[in-house]
């Protein structure tokens, strides 16, 4: 690769990501001006900025899923190179059009002298994957619309089929394929957790050990929603769309919606953290080993 494409294709990636920090900042102003912050104590913005911190060290976990897949498909890197490019490309994803963190970290990947086709493949499995996690998901949130299927029972069916698959893509594909679906589901179930946090800070009453699994559900399942449609920035409005059909029926519709832009902006927060982190972490340069093919 020439040395004036690998130039170009860093300063696309890197543009990428200030886009994101620009399209951030505006959102958590937007944030900001939608909540009364007086209602809250020091506890309450201590477990803000807990939950923030939380999200964002979670990010490094799809970070980690990526790497996975990169490997799935022959291409060996550092993984904190996996890290770094993940976390600098990620807040992209808020840019109107929803692809450009994935353009930004492809620029990134191929920038460093990775395959491009290996990194679109790399990508297209990652969500193909991510989306598979969260269908299963929906699983936990099946009692808010069939009442008939209890709560630990959803919770086991959700168990079974997550262990049923992840040993499918064990045996079938590689074990690579299926560590990158153990550790997105891990995010899944953090994310879920966050907002389950948010809601906590709002209306205690709802997040009880009971509920947990619901709401966990519902959250993820929301998420998917805002993951696979066409245009909408990091899924904003379709998430919060489904959650209120999903949830309206456990709380007051103004609770919710204020524990909706609460979570909202406790995992940009966190996407920003990450962002801001990946810019320090160090990284040696590196030869590809790349062999044309998937990881057996």
């Amino acid at each position: 690769m020439h040395f004036s494409l690998k130039h170009w294709l860093h300063i696309v990636g890197g543009t990428f990501g200030l886009l994101g920090v620009v399209f951030v900042v505006m959102r958590l102003n937007t944030y900001i001006e939608q909540i009364d912050f007086t209602r809250f104590d020091t506890t309450a913005w201590s477990l803000l900025g807990l939950l923030a911190l939380m999200y964002g060290a979670a990010n490094v976990l799809l970070a980690q899923a990526w790497w996975h897949l990169l490997a799935f498909f022959s291409v060996e890197v550092e993984r904190k190179w996996a890290v770094k490019t993940y976390g600098l490309s990620q807040l992209a994803k808020y840019v109107p059009g929803n692809i450009f963190h994935l353009a930004g970290r492809q620029a990134l990947g191929m920038a460093a002298g990775l395959p491009a086709g290996a990194l679109a493949k790399s990508t297209l499995w990652e969500l193909g994957l991510i989306a598979t996690a969260g269908a299963i998901f929906g699983l936990l949130a099946t009692p808010l619309v069939w009442p008939e299927l209890s709560i630990p029972a959803s919770i086991g069916a959700f168990g079974w089929i997550s262990a049923l698959v992840i040993i499918s893509l064990h045996w079938i594909l590689s074990p690579s394929a299926s560590a990158a679906l153990i550790w997105q589901i891990i995010f899944l179930t953090i994310s879920g957790s966050v907002f389950i946090g948010a809601l906590f800070l709002v209306t205690p009453p709802i997040t009880t050990f009971s509920t947990f699994s619901v709401l966990c559900g519902s959250y993820v399942i929301a998420w998917l929603a805002g993951l696979v449609t066409p245009g909408a920035p990091a899924g904003v409005g379709v998430r919060e769309l489904v959650l209120l059909f999903l949830l309206k029926g456990m709380m007051s519709e103004s609770d919710l919606l204020l524990a909706i832009v609460l979570g909202r902006m406790i995992t940009v927060a966190g996407d920003l953290l990450y962002f801001t982190l990946s810019g320090f972490i160090s990284t040696a340069s590196f030869d590809v080993n790349y062999e044309e093919g998937i990881e057996k």
